[in-house]
């Protein structure tokens, strides 16, 4: 007969409570269950293009494509407004750090000159002229 306090082991070979241990108050380790297959993994979406590929009428395409063509000029727009606004910043002499054009065309991917313009043009926006 086998001895009842000697403690049996699970697959892994860690060994398991004992039959009289299991009314102690300790909070028993329990183990994962082992996956038997692979989750489902979600089907990538189509990539959509604010859904223009899914409208079939061309008046309608032509609309809203316009639509989109001038919103993204805007954006794009004011974007280098704020480019110009920084780099007239990081140009201004009175700051210790003040860069020159040559440093705010390599930070930006500019040539010197066109970054010496954008400086030109930032000092323009900063003064209130060139209302868009």
């Amino acid at each position: 007969m086998p001895d009842p306090r000697t403690q049996a082991s699970d697959r892994s070979g860690r060994t398991a409570p004992a039959a009289q241990d299991l009314g102690s108050t300790a909070p028993r380790r329990l183990r994962p269950a082992q996956l038997l297959f692979e989750p489902q993994a979600d089907e990538p979406e189509a990539e959509r293009f604010f859904d223009l590929e899914s409208i079939d009428d061309p008046s309608e395409l032509l609309r809203r494509s316009t639509e989109l063509t001038l919103a993204f000029r805007a954006a794009a727009q004011r974007a280098a407004d704020f480019q110009a606004l920084a780099a007239a910043q990081l140009a201004d002499p009175r700051r210790f750090d003040a860069l020159t054009a040559a440093e705010i065309g390599a930070r930006a991917d500019w040539t010197p000159d066109y970054a010496a313009r954008m400086v030109d043009y930032g000092r323009d926006l900063q003064r209130g002229g060139l209302d868009h």
